[in-house]
C-alpha cells in the first residue's frame, strides 16, 4: 500500500458509499415506482431511476469527503481528480435482474490508481450482505454475521462449480469459448451478475467467465477476489481492470486449467 494512503479512511468511505447507494435503492426494488429505460437502439439494456439515483448520492459523498480523487461511474462518466486515486462506481450490477425482482444484483465501489483497483466492496443492500477486499481486509457481513473470506482449492475443472452471464452478453465466439470451459466443469449456473464474484470469494464457486465487462463491471470484484487469495486476468492472462473478457478463478492452478481452453479465442 502506498504510504500516503489512509486504507483504514478509504474502506470506511467505501462503506458510507455502499449504505448511500443501499437507502437510494432499496424504495424501488420490487415496488411500483420503479421506472425503465433502455439505453440501447437495438436490444435491451435497462437503466433505471433506482441506478441513477444511487450514483448521485455516492457522488454527493466523494464531494463531500474525497473532492480531490477522480470518479469513473456507469451513469454520469467520468469526473477529473488530483489525487491520483479514482472511485470507479457501478451503482446497480445486475440491472436486469433488479428490474426482474432477484437479489442477485449488488453495489461495486473501487478504490483504484493507474495500475488498478486497490480495494473493491461488493454490496447487495436487500438481503444485507457486503464483501469487502483491500487494504489488509477480506470480509464478508451479512445476514450470519461477518466472517473473513477465502477462495476454495479445487484444482481440477471436473470438480469446479462455473458461474456466468452468457449466453446474455458476448459475442458468439466468447460464447464459444466459454463452453469449452463449461464442457468440463461439474456444474454451470447462470445469471448472477456480481453475486457471483462475491460467492467466489466466499468459498461456495470455483470459476466466474465473462465478456464484455467494463471497468466498473469488474474492478470491485477484482480487489474483493485477489483479497480472498483468488486471481482474475483477462482470457490471455493478462489485466482484467480495463474491462472486456473476464476469467475469475479461486486459485493458480484452476484459473490455469482454464486459460487452457480460453487463450485460443
Amino acid at each position: 500500500m502506498r504510504k500516503d494512503l489512509n486504507g483504514t479512511e478509504l474502506l470506511d468511505i467505501a462503506s458510507r458509499l455502499a449504505d448511500a447507494a443501499g437507502q437510494a435503492i432499496l424504495p424501488y426494488f420490487r415496488g411500483d415506482a420503479l421506472s425503465t429505460s433502455n439505453k440501447l437502439e437495438g436490444g435491451f439494456d435497462p437503466v433505471t431511476v433506482a441506478d441513477r439515483a444511487a450514483e448521485r448520492a455516492m457522488r454527493d459523498v466523494l464531494d463531500e469527503l474525497r473532492p480531490d480523487d477522480g470518479i469513473l461511474g456507469e451513469e454520469y462518466g467520468t469526473k477529473a481528480g488530483t489525487s491520483g486515486l479514482t472511485w470507479v462506481l457501478d451503482p446497480i450490477d445486475g440491472t436486469r435482474g433488479f428490474i426482474s425482482g432477484t437479489p442477485t444484483w449488488g453495489t461495486l465501489i473501487a478504490v483504484s490508481d493507474d495500475k488498478g483497483p486497490m480495494m473493491g466492496v461488493i454490496d447487495q443492500p436487500y438481503i444485507g450482505e457486503r464483501f469487502i477486499g483491500g487494504f489488509g481486509t477480506a470480509r464478508v457481513d451479512g445476514p450470519h454475521g461477518s466472517r473473513d473470506l477465502g477462495t476454495k482449492t479445487t484444482t481440477a475443472l471436473r470438480d469446479a462449480i462455473l458461474f456466468t452471464t452468457f449466453p446474455e452478453v458476448g459475442s458468439q465466439e466468447e460464447r464459444s469459448g466459454f463452453e469449452t470451459v463449461a464442457e468440463q466443469v461439474k456444474l454451470t449456473r447462470f445469471g448472477m451478475d456480481c453475486y457471483a464474484y462475491g460467492l467466489l470469494a466466499a468459498g461456495q464457486v470455483d470459476l466466474v467467465i465473462e465478456a464484455g465487462l467494463q471497468p466498473y463491471d469488474i474492478q470491485a470484484p477484482i480487489a474483493v477476489i485477489e483479497a480472498a487469495g483468488g486471481i482474475v486476468t483477462d482470457w490471455q492472462g493478462g489485466p482484467a481492470h480495463n474491462g472486456g473478457r473476464c476469467l475469475a478463478a479461486a486459485n493458480t492452478t484452476l484459473h490455469a486449467e482454464a486459460l487452457k481452453f480460453l487463450s485460443r479465442v
